[in-house]
């Protein structure tokens, strides 16, 4: 996977985690999405999203 992919994974991971906090959200749905972008993060890299995520944010 390109780095340009896993940056629109991670911004798609980011939008859904936005979505699911508003109220009328379907929250089932969104979170099966975020399941199926952690598995194929996890998948093409072999670190964690979550991980990844905090280190964006020390740096």
């Amino acid at each position: 996977m390109k780095n340009s992919e896993l940056k629109k994974l991670v911004s798609q991971y980011k939008e859904i985690k936005n979505k699911q906090s508003k109220k009328y959200a379907d929250s089932f749905k969104l979170a099966e999405k975020l399941k199926e972008i952690e598995h194929r993060y996890v998948h093409e890299t072999g670190r964690t999203l979550k991980s990844d995520l905090k280190e964006f944010k020390e740096n």
